[in-house]
Parts: structure tokens; sequence; C-alpha cells
């Protein structure tokens, strides 16, 4: 079973991708990895969504960083949102992530803060035995 997917929606995104498949992987956690973008792969995306068993979504995106905010709107497991610093320092996609409508929570870390989104998805995991 996994238990956290991480889902990014560039490549480009990898070395934040890589702090939180590093602390997930030193705590044992199960976790799935793709590269899924909100505008290139919609159809692509919604299909993991609906078919992962994954507990916790992490999402990783820069710029208009629609990635957690789309997977959230999809699912009823916890979204967890991580920017990347590609323009303006990542405060675009930080404000684009933690400004969500009603009824579609995502939690945000910091930019580029991976380890702090493994980090929260344990505890999370922890919290529901």
């Amino acid at each position: 079973m996994t238990e956290v997917a991480v889902i990014s929606g560039s490549r480009s995104d990898k070395p934040v991708v890589d702090k939180v498949l590093r602390v997930l992987g030193e705590k044992g956690v199960a976790f799935e990895e793709k590269v899924l973008s909100a505008h290139r792969n919609p159809d692509e995306l919604d299909r993991y969504i609906k078919e992962t068993d994954a507990k916790i979504f992490i999402a990783v995106a820069g710029l208009s960083a629609a990635l957690p905010g789309v997977i959230a709107s999809r699912t009823d497991r916890p979204v967890i949102g991580v920017p990347v610093s590609a323009k303006l320092g990542g405060l675009d996609a930080l404000l684009a992530i933690a400004q969500m409508p009603p009824g579609v929570p995502v939690a945000c870390v910091g930019i580029d803060n991976g380890e702090n989104a493994a980090h929260l998805a344990l505890r999370i995991l922890r919290s529901n035995g």
C-alpha cells in the first residue's frame, strides 16, 4: 500500500522532490513519485488521483502552482503543497498554494522545503494510526 504520493508538475522540480523522497525513504514510508502537470496532463492526473491508494498527496509546484489545488479539488485525502522557487523567489507559487478557495484545503510548507512536507505527512500518518 502506498502511503504518500509525491507529484511534481515538472521534471525541473526534481531537486525539491528529492528532499521529500529522502525523508520518506529514511523513515521507511511507502511512496510513489510521479511527474504530472495540472496543465499538460490533466486527464492523466485525474486518473492517477482516482486510482492510487495513497493516503496523502505531496504536490511540488512552481510558478502558478495549480497542482496542489487541482489535486485537493478532486480528493478528500490530505494534500500538502510545496512551492518551488522558480520566479519571484517562489512567492508566486507560495501565494497560489496558500490561497485556496473554501472547501479546497491545501497545507502549505515553505518555499523549496520538501523536508517539511515529508515531516508533515509523517505526522498525519501517525495521527491516523
